[in-house]
């Protein structure tokens, strides 16, 4: 076994590896840019060695550096995690070369896999069921809509050496063909420094579904289950689960053949997934083979019991694989949420900055794999992702309310968070059914998510947090020494919230006295259970029978409150008070429908108009590239370019102007 281990990683990855080999006894090695110098997986590992500046090209891609840092730190094996080298096979044979042990498939199984095209052909040679498509690649957007149109629309392009949604675009006529060549091209440029496009057909009513092989070396090779990973945006995964609602016993075992059958093709060994997209009938095709860990693993492995980073290293180690394909159960249900640094209501631009406050969610049935704690940072330069959440049940419905209730529990201020996102997707009645397919959201938000897209609870479960947690600060407001005689503060029961955005008004009584706690709005009698203690921001309760987890944060009157995705800003004021604001939740928003604004911080690398050109309604003006992912900015209306504030190579900061109209 393995001395020690180097994670040529960052963040949750690393931190979640380090915990294995810790378990298993084995030194832990970080390596670390200058943005991550204070990270959380630095402070978890043996030993850390800095490799160079932010900027991922300068330091956590640059072969030499890892290698370095190995032989610095006596590391005798390495494991890649996820993204930057960990499907490159120039890094595998360069630590081969150095004596050093790759955590992780050979050379062979990364190189074939990692294209597209090359792995389309492997897989249909080993009788695994294939899209139509054309698999060389293409030359330009003229033969892309002549191709397109041999296929018939619809059809997706994608980069070859792609992933994460990178490179992709889907076309439904030769218009979109041709402008979708060009962004797929030129975002595979800047993502792989590979353009190579192909293009297959467009499958409709698709559902993304994945099963996780393991290999060893002696010839072993298993398949531990599918995870449904229907539920994406923009291509990049948003919720995970395993098993999958859709899959029959039966469609379950070919996809674990056919998915073994493509590992055994290409020698496969350690962790690897296959993943396919089903259309409504359950025909299942390849898509494309991950020769790595996913981040989704999680969910495989609550479901099966297996520790899948476990199995990785002592397959690299020369072991046997513990277990045979009769061994594999699955138990359970497993469900996973990305909780992302970014603003569901902004187009989900990126956030970065400090988080002031951290607090995951604990509790029977949840796990939190994270790599940030509260004071650290959300840099600019990496994956804007906070943690993964995973919630485990005795079957989907429990799975689903702790995810609900987790969620409700993450505390995080500092940064946007797409945590209101999550809980709306999580009690759609879409997901509950299962009715799952890759194009879920884009149907069900169509014009984007709105604070009016969150579901809503019954509102009098705010209103009377709100109010029971005033009447608890005013009631130790009284008991305050030092009070002038006769003069001593004694707080009423009687209080009027005031929701921001709701013009009504709700009288409600408050009676700490008693235990629990009795609320009485409009007649209703509302009995509180909860030993909330004053400044906690998790407000939880038993309000008449059910349960509750709302975040809060006061601010005089003011109490912000989180509850199922939802933020709800409460006034609770004196009966008198109240006569006396009939506006003071009103805002006046300032008019900026004069400017383009960059929706997100990023690079201007295309600048259109100049001042005084006529802009049409439609036309492109703009093409900002954040998360090396080009985001085509275009005019809503007719109008004239007043000013132009930006220019092409500009770093933009989120609400910058770009672009004045007059």
């Amino acid at each position: 076994m393995f001395k020690k281990i180097l994670v040529a990683n960052r963040g949750e990855i690393a931190c979640r590896v380090f915990r294995t080999a810790k378990a298993m006894g084995i030194g832990t090695v970080a390596v670390y840019s200058d943005a991550d110098r204070d990270a959380l997986h630095v402070a978890l590992a043996d030993e850390a060695v800095h490799i160079g500046p932010s900027a991922s090209a300068e330091s956590y891609l640059v072969i030499d550096k890892i290698i370095a840092a190995c032989q610095q730190t006596g590391a005798d094996a390495v494991h890649p995690g996820y993204g930057f080298l960990s499907e490159n096979k120039l890094f595998c044979q360069a630590l081969d070369a150095a004596g050093i042990a790759f955590i992780g498939p050979g050379v062979r199984a990364i190189e074939s896999m990692g294209d597209k095209i090359t792995s389309k052909r492997i897989a249909a040679e080993a009788g695994v069921s294939t899209i139509p498509g054309y698999t060389d690649v293409v030359k330009d957007a003229e033969q892309a809509v002549e191709i397109s149109n041999d296929i018939g629309y619809p059809v997706m392009l994608k980069a070859s050496a792609g992933g994460g949604g990178k490179g992709m675009r889907v076309a439904w006529n030769d218009e979109e063909c041709r402008d979708g060549f060009e962004r797929a091209t030129n975002e595979a440029r800047s993502s792989f420094g590979d353009d190579r496009v192909f293009i297959e057909k467009f499958i409709q009513e698709p559902r993304h579904i994945e099963i996780q092989v393991m290999a060893d070396s002696y010839g072993n090779t298993i398949y531990l289950g599918e995870r449904e990973c229907s539920i994406q945006r923009r291509h990049q995964k948003v919720i995970e689960e395993a098993p999958s609602p859709f899959l029959t016993p039966e469609v379950r075992r070919k996809m674990g053949e056919q998915a073994i059958a493509l590992a055994k093709a290409v020698d496969y060994k350690s962790a690897g997934t296959v993943e396919f997209i089903a259309d409504a009938e359950m025909n299942f095709y390849f898509l494309e083979m991950n020769t790595r860990l996913q981040v989704e693993h999680p969910v495989t492995e609550l479901v099966t019991g297996q520790d899948l980073v476990e199995l990785m290293i002592r397959v690299a180690a020369g072991e046997k694989l513990p277990l045979a394909q009769e061994d594999v159960t699955l138990t359970g249900w497993a469900i996973e949420t990305r909780v992302y640094a970014e603003d569901p209501f902004r187009n989900f631009m990126p956030s970065v900055g400090r988080l002031i406050r951290y607090r995951p969610p604990t509790g029977e049935g949840v796990r939190v794999d994270t790599g940030v704690f509260e004071g650290g940072e959300v840099s600019m330069f990496y994956d804007p992702m906070i943690a993964k959440l995973i919630t485990y049940g005795k079957d989907r419905k429990e799975a689903t309310q702790r995810m609900v209730g987790a969620l409700d529990a993450y505390y995080i201020r500092g940064v946007n968070h797409n945590i209101s996102f999550l809980n709306a997707l999580m009690v759609h009645p879409r997901f509950v059914a299962g009715k799952l397919t890759t194009n879920f959201i884009a149907e069900e938000y169509p014009e984007g998510f709105s604070p009016d897209l969150v579901p809503q609870e019954d509102p009098a479960l705010c209103v009377v947090a709100a109010a029971v947690i005033n009447k608890k600060f005013r009631d130790r407001s009284a008991l305050i020494t030092g009070q002038l005689p006769s003069l001593e503060y004694c707080p009423s029961n009687d209080w009027v919230v005031m929701m921001e955005g709701d013009d009504t008004r709700y009288p409600i009584s408050v009676d700490t006295s008693v235990e629990p706690v009795v609320a009485t709005m409009g007649g209703d009698e509302y009995r509180v259970e909860t030993d909330w203690k004053l400044g906690e921001p998790l407000f939880k309760a038993v309000i008449n029978g059910q349960a509750v987890c709302i975040q809060v944060d006061r601010d005089g009157w003011l109490f912000r409150m989180f509850h199922r995705g939802a933020e709800k800003h409460a006034y609770v004021v004196t009966p008198r008070t109240a006569e006396l604001s009939q506006h003071m939740l009103v805002k006046e928003p300032a008019d900026l429908s004069k400017f383009l604004l960059s929706p997100m911080p990023g690079l201007l690398v295309k600048l259109n108009v100049k001042e005084g050109d006529q802009v049409k309604a439609g036309e492109e003006v703009a093409v900002v590239e954040a998360m090396k992912m080009e985001n085509s900015l275009r005019a809503i209306s007719d109008g004239v370019v007043k000013t132009v504030s930006a220019a092409a190579g500009d770093s933009l900061k989120v609400d910058q102007p770009i672009i004045e109209f007059e």
